[in-house]
């Protein structure tokens, strides 16, 4: 599966990484703000030995419509800024070609732009594309189903650098039914990302944590999406609707596996 790769900052080197060493993906093309001196490939940056082409394009140098045409890819991965989409995105999606967005925050109208563009292609965007995070909001999830009164508190961890709020705490916020104002926020050192909710009961204290060790975790995140939405038809996608399918097949399976074996009895 061919990938195109726009943005080349700390996430999208990682991520150029992750690509580089699958041998289910190659990556054709980098799209970055400028080209630097003598960095013609995201593998010779690297210094990853690899097949893919990986070759770094200037944004401001190129048409983006007659440059789809001569480097078609089957899928755009997206690690730049929120202003990226307007950018390309019209032209990637009458291409055919899908989109996978991990930009951390978007505003109204760049989310319903996303949305314009998933009626002719294949969209998907999360705020965090590492599967371990996602997983952690579908657990919280289903245990504030279950005790929706229980006391919840939020805290988030990123580098000392990192102004704003994470998006996916944001994101975990909303999942919750909890004001944004009650995120805890920490700045430190080179902290990649942590994420814990804390959920308090009278007796006991439950707690999901998830933490970034390394920013390769979001390239293993993108390619799995990729993986999972390579044959799906056009449409807006999250990864609740690429996790669904996984967790509730595996618990019919469970639950035919209790029946069996109740029948023994």
């Amino acid at each position: 599966m061919k990938i195109g790769l726009i943005g080349f900052g700390k996430a999208g080197k990682a991520v150029a990484n992750v690509i580089l060493s699958s041998k289910d993906f190659s990556l054709q093309w980098v799209l970055k703000n400028k080209k630097e001196p003598g960095m013609s490939t995201a593998k010779e940056a690297l210094n990853i030995e690899a097949d893919d082409e990986s070759i770094i394009y200037s944004r401001s140098e190129i048409n983006i419509d007659r440059f789809f045409e001569k480097h078609p890819v089957d899928i755009i991965v997206d690690f730049s800024n929120s202003d990226s989409i307007f950018q390309y995105g019209d032209a990637a999606a009458h291409h055919g070609i899908r989109i996978i967005s991990a930009i951390s925050h978007y505003q109204e109208e760049q989310i319903a732009f996303l949305k314009k563009l998933s009626k002719i292609t294949t969209v998907f965007w999360s705020p965090n594309i590492t599967l371990g995070v996602n997983y952690l909001l579908f657990a919280a999830s289903l245990l504030k189903n279950i005790a929706p009164d229980v006391d919840i508190e939020l805290i988030e961890e990123h580098f000392k650098s990192k102004s704003e709020v994470s998006g996916t705490a944001m994101r975990i916020a909303e999942t919750l039914d909890l004001e944004t104002e009650s995120i805890n926020s920490v700045r430190a050192g080179g902290i990649v990302g942590k994420h814990e909710v804390i959920f308090g009961f009278p007796y006991q204290t439950v707690r999901l944590v998830h933490e970034s060790i390394s920013r390769e975790a979001f390239g293993s995140g993108a390619l799995f999406v990729a993986q999972n939405i390579k044959n799906k038809k056009e449409g807006f996608y999250n990864f609740e609707d690429i996790l669904r399918p996984y967790f509730f097949d595996q618990s019919r399976s469970s639950d035919s596996s209790y029946e069996a074996l109740g029948s023994q009895y």
